[in-house]
């Protein structure tokens, strides 16, 4: 195997699918990649066997080609010495069935670089299916990612409770959901497909996968294919296709946790609300549940945290309610700006009942999005 190609090229599909290879994996031929140079160009493949990216650059946007051929390339800094070739094009060569020379310029320029690295025998690498199934999704990339943002980081980082640990995906027609717990929060996500989808689905994709998915999918009107299998689900966009295995198990049924009767009944402009939480917050950064106080009197919101080591803090808001009756509610700050983070539009809904029962964040013109969090009790 030779070629020659533009180091961006080669450097953007490398970043990509190197985020499936794990620091903990225990196989050694899965701590490379696979490069596997043919008639439709360059397909790049890495794996943890839990997550499985694969990327192909098509032969027109490789600038040269002498040989064909597959290779193991283990190293890992392999994209450390790409992202520092001096030059534009880089030169990969199998020198043996065992080891690969990258390089850049030549021996006589000033800036030649040349890198031996040992490689692994591409028999070794597991046989991966990637075949598409007969029923597919479609979703723009752009609204992909941003239901994946609004709900992901209420994921549970507990290994006891696996499930909790993964995305809740669900689809009933033309109508897509994703929900996310850690049993003290909750964000849930709906759109509406363009096309139906004949098969109900209720899946769980692990969390640490589908927040790399995130990282990678663009935020235009790219279309994007999602494949359900039994036991795995695969991406498809552009030019890579992005395959994880699914949780065993049945994810709770959370829509008896949502309240659907609210006697307190909260608007305020987002931005001043997230400011005046965030600055109250001070002073519990660090602490292991990061306590706010919300006070309601009127139409004032007070916002106030101590610290028996540093001080007091107490920040006001005006708000529209429904009601004027006076309620303290205690609940994590980090819990809610993560939550008030998720929206876009310029006001929110605040929807609460007693200090002991959920708090129900939803967006004035699009109820799509949904967020709760538990209060803490301070007493």
């Amino acid at each position: 195997m030779k070629f020659s190609i533009n180091k961006n090229t080669i450097l953007e599909e490398l970043t990509n699918v190197s985020r499936a290879i794990s620091a903990k994996n225990i196989i050694p031929i899965l701590n490379g990649i696979k490069f596997e140079l043919g008639k439709e160009g360059l397909l790049l493949t890495a794996s943890d066997s839990n997550l499985t990216i694969r990327s192909l650059i098509p032969r027109d946007k490789i600038e040269s080609i002498e040989s064909e051929g597959i290779i193991i390339i283990t190293s890992k800094i392999l994209l450390d010495i790409i992202r520092k070739m001096p030059t534009n094009i880089i030169n990969f060569e199998v020198i043996d069935d065992f080891k690969i020379a990258i390089y850049s310029g030549n021996s006589e320029s000033d800036n030649y670089r040349n890198y031996s690295l040992n490689c692994l025998n591409s028999m070794d690498y597991p046989e991966i299916d990637f075949d598409d199934s007969k029923n597919h999704i479609n979703i723009k990339s752009s609204k992909l990612k941003e239901m994946i943002n609004q709900t992901i980081f209420a994921i549970s980082d507990q290994p006891s409770r696996p499930l909790l640990t993964g995305l809740n995906i669900k689809i009933n027609g033309n109508c897509l959901e994703c929900v996310a717990t850690d049993s003290y929060r909750l964000a849930k996500k709906n759109i509406n497909l363009e096309e139906t989808y004949d098969d109900s689905v209720n899946i769980v994709v692990p969390g640490n996968n589908i927040n790399e998915l995130s990282k990678i999918l663009s935020d235009d009107d790219s279309n994007v294919e999602i494949h359900i299998y039994p036991k795995k689900i695969m991406f498809k966009f552009k030019n890579l296709a992005f395959q994880s295995n699914l949780l065993n198990g049945e994810y709770p049924n959370t829509s008896n946790f949502i309240p659907t009767e609210f006697t307190h009944i909260v608007t305020a402009n987002l931005k001043n609300l997230y400011d005046t939480i965030d600055g109250a917050a001070l002073l519990t950064l660090g602490k292991e549940k990061n306590i706010v106080k919300m006070d309601l009197s009127n139409n004032e919101l007070i916002v106030s945290s101590y610290s028996s080591e540093t001080g007091k803090a107490e920040n006001k808001l005006t708000v529209k309610r429904n009601v004027t009756e006076p309620v303290s509610i205690s609940y994590s700050a980090k819990y809610m700006l993560e939550a008030l983070n998720s929206f876009n539009e310029e006001e929110v809904v605040l929807f609460m009942n007693t200090d002991s029962k959920p708090i129900v964040i939803k967006n004035i013109k699009d109820e799509s999005l949904i967020q709760l969090i538990l209060p803490i009790k301070t007493y």
